[in-house]
């Protein structure tokens, strides 16, 4: 199920990565920083909003597979992990939030693999707390990719400060929470 609606979304994540990046790199005279910040912010909730589409055709038409299981988070990483880095950049967002978003996110991609090579991948499932984390980030994320007054009113670089923060401090209580629950196994497993 190499090749399926579901699939074929997924993949179109990790594709719009070079170009909502290379938005940023395209010459002024071409289009300007206003328009640069609203065709990216477009384009990455339209992506983003295939995770969650994916998801429910892969349900919906019955084409689940393990290769989707296993693209779809990493297409996420790769998106999310990839616009923190834009709008380091940017000077739009901390570099100490990256670190953080970035370090989790490499952290418990190896502990799930290690917890799946031992055979005890359940007690690292996808918790309440890292779906938390991920909503905040891509609410967060547009906002600061937009950075402007959304609607003449609402400054989308303050609240997505705001975000980006609550996203950093979710994504350490995440990691935290998925250490805890691989911990007898690394326990067991250290002697």
């Amino acid at each position: 199920m190499f090749w399926t609606i579901p699939t074929i979304m997924t993949w179109t994540r990790i594709f719009a990565i070079p170009l909502i990046v290379g938005i940023f790199y395209l010459p002024e005279a071409w289009i300007g920083p206003g328009s640069k910040n609203l065709v990216a912010t477009v384009m990455f909730v339209l992506f983003a909003a295939t995770d969650w589409l994916d998801g429910y055709l892969a349900r919906k038409l019955n084409q689940t597979s393990a290769f989707g299981a296993f693209l779809d988070p990493v297409a996420d990483k790769f998106l999310v992990c990839a616009c923190v880095l834009v709008l380091v950049h940017l000077q739009r967002t901390d570099v100490f939030v990256a670190l953080i978003i970035i370090g989790r996110e490499i952290a418990i991609s190896a502990l799930r693999e290690w917890m799946a090579q031992i055979g005890a991948s359940k007690s690292v499932a996808v918790h309440m707390v890292g779906k938390l984390k991920t909503v905040v980030q891509m609410v967060a994320i547009p906002f600061l990719l937009f950075d402007g007054l959304l609607f003449g009113w609402i400054n989308t670089h303050w609240w997505g400060n705001g975000l980006i923060w609550i996203a950093a401090v979710l994504t350490v209580w995440s990691m935290v929470y998925y250490l805890q629950k691989a911990l007898p196994e690394i326990r067991a497993r250290a002697r």
